[in-house]
């Protein structure tokens, strides 16, 4: 593994630091091919909107120029950027002045199976449900322990994902990727405005669909009109579109829409 610590090779990080004590902080995980990482401005601007949102002192050219580096040294993979608030004494107040601490981890690309992406894959109906916090709602933020309760639920390799709702019952999104469901040739996706991630893949596809003239409608999705679609897909910055065969017994064709717009993400990603 290749980790770098603040621009220079390291493998340790202070016990002081934010991230560490209180989940202080934001991440991106961003697919690099050819020493190259895909979907640079868009990981960009949502990680300089969570620094916003979070007043989290952040030089984002800096973090440019020390991302580039970093996938050029790795030429193959996945690069993690990690960046929190950096060291802070005992107590939730963050330090005045503080200083960003930023960690890229490179590790080899994930071997997802092909059957994924051509075949569709099942999905896990999880009972962990993501609390509603506005505030937080959208962001790449450093607690991921819903997601890690709801990844606990399942071992059977036959799940490639699960499906998460919010407190009621609304459809969000998966574990690690965002949800879209086809219906009469239009897209649907989950309002994420309470909560969940707005993933960059997920803005990637809707910005295909508007290029394409595709109508989208972003609100919330209950669990019927999930059930009554005519095509559901998972997006991910890793895989980029896998179709969804089946939930609970129910099945969904791998439709016309969902493979017009896997193929343009797949060029986009080889290209």
């Amino acid at each position: 593994m290749l980790s770098w610590v603040d621009g220079q090779p390291a493998t340790q990080l202070s016990i002081l630091d934010r991230g560490l004590a209180y989940g202080d902080g934001l991440f991106e995980t961003i697919a690099v091919q050819r020493g190259q990482p895909r979907l640079l401005a868009r990981h960009l601007a949502r990680l300089q909107q969570g620094a916003q949102r979070l007043s989290l002192s952040l030089d984002l050219q800096a973090v440019q120029a020390e991302l580039l580096a970093f996938c050029a040294e790795l030429g193959e993979g996945v690069a993690k950027l990690i960046v929190t608030r950096g060291e802070g004494l005992r107590g939730y107040a963050p330090p005045q002045p503080s200083r960003a601490c930023r960690v890229l981890l490179g590790n080899p690309a994930p071997a997802y199976p092909a059957v994924h992406a051509e075949q569709g894959v099942r999905l896990f109906p999880c009972a962990t449900r993501l609390a509603e916090q506005p505030l937080l709602a959208g962001l790449k933020h450093l607690n991921r322990l819903e997601q890690v309760l709801a990844r606990a639920e399942w071992q059977d390799p036959v799940y490639a994902e699960g499906l998460m709702c919010d407190s009621s019952g609304r459809v969000i999104e998966g574990v690690y990727s965002n949800l879209f469901l086809c219906r009469d040739g239009q897209l649907l996706t989950a309002d994420l405005s309470r909560c969940g991630v707005t993933g960059v893949m997920r803005a990637e596809v809707l910005a295909q669909a508007e290029a394409l003239g595709i109508a989208v409608h972003i609100r919330d999705i209950s669990r019927a009109e999930l059930l009554a679609a005519d095509e559901v897909f998972l997006c991910n910055s890793l895989y980029g579109i896998w179709p969804v065969r089946e939930l609970q017994g129910h099945d969904w064709p791998v439709g016309p829409l969902t493979r017009k717009l896997q193929a343009i993400i797949r060029s986009l990603l080889d290209s």
